[in-house]
């Protein structure tokens, strides 16, 4: 019997509600996560609740030393003998990031009909509930499944920055690898089960443009000292055009498949110009590019520029009179799914800090890269039963699509285990607001997503014994 809504709110909404009270940031955010405890408290939650929801499963938090708890939840093949399936998700929060509107808040979960909103529940909590689910949907059948590891780190939202320790040290109990289902993603709506064709990787840079020990009065100093802030400014226009916002090295542009290519087209095809409504523009903003599909290839497949973070000026409150000592800016450059990080970074460390305008003092350093990922081609068999479950549940073929974002474990995983098959899909969609203010978690899409892994991994047991 498919899973329901009835069930899921009862066997997991409360403690997916409780998980959500819990302000457990990411380390990059929290860098005293090991004494507020948060991260911990998180894990020992869910690892309570999964041995409870799936009482057959190995169920343990591992714990290296200064590193973020990694949960597993590993439940042994029946009726198979087959390499491991690994599903993936993470238990790390963003910061709330502002105000959220009347009537919600990050750490206090608020129902409105079948939506959930709280910091989390989406990116990802829901994860760790719908992997267990599925596994035990599979195991009160009595279905044929293969080995399969439910995988929860803490790190994902710092670029999963301690995830390859952790693929080391679990490396020879997770043993091969055939299948990896990964549930931190989604898609353009919440009618079709999406699955993900491409991921963006990054580069984040902090870069300080200083030109003062000490601030001084503008009247005295505005003429003859050059601005920080006009200096930054000037870095700015080596990386990106400031009329159109095109990124302007050639090394950061790659040729897109043609395939891809017409994915977006069809998108744009069958969405028209609704495509991008959900974005909450203020009236009158005219988007970049010429066309839908354009716009579609510029967020999954051209790199693209945008400054996330700001320092050294006051608030306008109390902003004074006064020439600022040095201006600071947080960078992220989103990069197309082939290239390199670590060459991105290396090249756009020399391109602010080469030559400075002014003579200025500048000084760029990178606080994180990932790599971008292509999906491979599916088995026939997984190409099969992922048609076959988006069918049955959402009454449609699966649809294909790239993304922004960036999930570093996907690429590591590809690395680490070559040929591996890989279905990204998950709970994102319009509204959903990942990263942003009132995140929301859509709850009959949880159930289709538990429902959909769930024929995943049954097909998977049963292509292992045919």
């Amino acid at each position: 019997m498919p899973v329901t809504l009835a069930d899921f709110e009862r066997s997991a909404l409360p403690t997916l509600s409780e998980y959500a009270t819990i302000p457990c940031l990411s380390p990059g955010f929290d860098p005293h996560w090991e004494e507020t405890g948060h991260l911990r408290h998180a894990a020992e939650l869910l690892a309570q609740w999964s041995q409870t929801a799936l009482p057959s499963a190995d169920v343990q938090i591992r714990q290296l030393p200064g590193l973020t708890p990694v949960l597993t939840v590993t439940l042994p093949a029946r009726g198979a003998v087959a390499a491991t399936t690994v599903l993936y998700g993470h238990l790390d929060k963003q910061p709330p990031l502002g105000d959220w509107s009347a009537g919600l808040s990050p750490y206090d979960p608020v129902r409105r009909g079948d939506r959930l909103y709280a910091r989390g529940v989406a990116d990802d909590g829901y994860a760790a509930f719908a992997a267990v689910l599925a596994l035990a949907e599979l195991e009160a059948a009595g279905a044929a499944h293969p080995r399969c590891v439910v995988l929860i780190e803490a790190s994902e939202e710092t670029g999963s920055s301690d995830l390859p320790a952790y693929l080391d040290a679990l490396a020879p109990e997770l043993g091969p690898i055939a299948l990896l289902i990964c549930l931190d993603d989604g898609g353009l709506s919440y009618d079709r089960l999406w699955v993900t064709s491409s991921l963006r990787g990054l580069v984040n840079v902090e870069v300080t443009v200083r030109v003062l020990d000490q601030g001084l009065h503008s009247g005295l100093a505005s003429g003859i000292v050059p601005s920080s802030a006009r200096i930054l400014r000037q870095l700015l226009d080596r990386i990106e055009d400031s009329a159109t916002g095109r990124v302007l090295p050639a090394q950061l542009h790659v040729t897109i498949p043609e395939d891809h290519r017409r994915r977006a087209a069809d998108l744009a095809s069958a969405f028209g110009d609704n495509l991008f409504d959900d974005f909450p523009v203020v009236p009158g903003l005219r988007l970049m590019g010429d066309s839908n599909a354009a716009r579609l290839l510029a967020q999954t497949w051209e790199p693209a520029l945008s400054l996330i973070g700001l320092g050294g000026a006051p608030t306008p409150d109390i902003a004074g009179n006064v020439l600022r000592p040095s201006t600071t800016a947080v960078l992220s450059m989103r990069l197309a799914p082939p290239t390199d990080p670590d060459d991105a970074a290396a090249l756009l460390v020399h391109l602010l800090e080469s030559d400075p305008p002014s003579g200025a003092s500048v000084r760029a350093r990178v606080t994180s890269t990932g790599a971008g990922w292509v999906a491979p081609p599916l088995a026939p068999w997984l190409d099969q039963a992922l048609d076959a479950a988006a069918r049955a549940t959402y009454g449609a073929p699966p649809a294909w699509v790239g993304e922004g974002g960036s999930i570093p474990f996907l690429n590591a995983l590809s690395v680490r285990y070559p040929g591996v098959q890989i279905v990204s899909t998950g709970v994102l969609g319009p509204g959903a607001n990942a990263h942003g203010i009132d995140e929301m978690l859509d709850l009959p899409t949880v159930v289709r997503v538990i429902n959909v892994v769930t024929a995943l991994l049954e097909a998977a047991g049963t292509a292992a014994t045919s």
